[in-house]
């Protein structure tokens, strides 16, 4: 029986959780203003740096007193500047459901080599947050960007915690409303929900965590790069747009397009509104067929960025090598690129469903994830 082939494709076939879909609105031509060939310690390089930070706060809702800086090697290099940092002034809890966080936790315990107190979920699953001791310092994931598991709200951290809450939030910022009086150091980079280009990372500290940073002095050595202070004083050079090391003119002027796109959308509100329509498209496909599942279990916990999926048909003889081929005719098909599983994920697929995507891409890509899924199921029955 032929198998029928979907009329519609996507216009953007690129459903990548990182980088991701650059916004709908974006050309080169969108950064002809770039700084190029000019010092980022120049009156025009600074006011740019100083525009990205200021309306990052904006969209975002970050509170007047926290401190937002632009620091090297994505998020990840903003969340080890914190960690490098801060940790080690108290207890430590880290939290891991995903393959970024057990990242933090490596190293924390084989690098930093702190005796922390270590709470893992699997994948598709969350610990349980309310026996989490946030009087200690406590790191996790806001969203496993792995697993298509969230934070689902900031109600358990208690607002009189002693301990700093560490919280990578790379693929939750611009698509999730965080709790900014529950967070104490928040990173995420550029090329995630806004689909900017990478090697930036953002670092927001509250006052609480700037207050540790001028009165603990880690028993590590800190790289210059990571270095937040300078002689028991915060650098507020660093969070004014004063870079420790020399960012991209090209990947900030890109960055602030994507700033004003989101602006024009209406802000964190119409951001998160186009990724939650994504993902209803998603689960809406998901519950017309019974051979596809979410790997996130519970619906209050599950992504609204990076929605990970399973085959749950009986008929499946390998699900990883399955997987690898539907993704591969998809691809070849330019009908939805880049979206296996992370490799240390179970088998399936990870569909990015942030703000840059549109929801009639989704819509003309999930027909063809059907088509895609009969062919692989015949083709294997034909083999077998």
């Amino acid at each position: 029986m032929a198998i029928e082939t979907p009329g519609t494709r996507p216009a953007n076939p690129r459903f990548s959780s990182g980088p991701c879909a650059k916004p709908p609105t974006f050309t080169l031509d969108a950064l002809s203003d770039a700084a190029l060939g000019r010092s980022h310690r120049a009156a025009i390089g600074k006011a740019k740096l100083k525009a990205a930070i200021e309306e990052t706060r904006e969209i975002l809702g970050v509170p007047a007193e926290y401190k937002i800086a632009i620091v090297p090697a994505s998020d990840t290099g903003a969340y080890e500047m914190a960690m490098w940092n801060l940790l080690g002034a108290r207890g430590v809890e880290m939290l891991a459901w995903e393959s970024f966080g057990s990242g933090w936790v490596t190293d924390a315990v084989k690098q930093l080599k702190l005796d922390a107190k270590v709470t893992t979920a699997e994948y598709g699953e969350i610990v349980d947050l309310t026996a989490v001791d946030w009087n200690s310092d406590v790191c996790f994931t806001w969203n496993g960007t792995t697993s298509g598991v969230r934070v689902p709200n900031g109600d358990v951290i208690p607002a009189t915690r002693e301990g700093l809450t560490l919280c990578d939030a790379t693929s939750a910022a611009f698509a999730m409303d965080l709790p900014w009086d529950k967070l104490d150091v928040t990173t995420f980079s550029w090329q995630k929900v806004l689909g900017g280009e990478g090697a930036h990372g953002m670092l927001i500290l509250s006052p609480r965590a700037v207050e540790r940073l001028e009165s603990y002095t880690p028993p590590w050595p800190l790289p210059k790069i990571f270095r937040l202070t300078k002689g028991g004083k915060l650098i507020e050079g660093v969070f004014a747009g004063e870079t420790i090391n020399t960012p991209s003119m090209l990947a900030v002027e890109d960055y602030l397009h994507c700033l004003a796109w989101a602006r024009s959308i209406g802000g964190l509100t119409g951001l998160i509104a186009r990724a939650d329509a994504n993902t209803a498209a998603i689960a809406d496909f998901v519950a017309a067929h019974d051979w596809i599942d979410f790997l996130a279990s519970d619906p209050a916990t599950r992504s609204n960025t990076s929605v990970c999926l399973t085959f749950s048909d009986a008929r499946i003889i390998d699900g990883a090598a399955f997987a690898k081929a539907v993704a591969k005719r998809l691809g070849d098909e330019n009908i939805a690129l880049d979206i296996g599983a992370y490799r240390d994920a179970p088998a399936g697929l990870r569909i990015w469903c942030g703000a840059t995507v549109e929801t009639s891409d989704i819509a003309a890509m999930l027909p063809w994830l059907d088509w895609a899924f009969q062919a692989e199921i015949a083709a294997q029955s034909q083999a077998a």
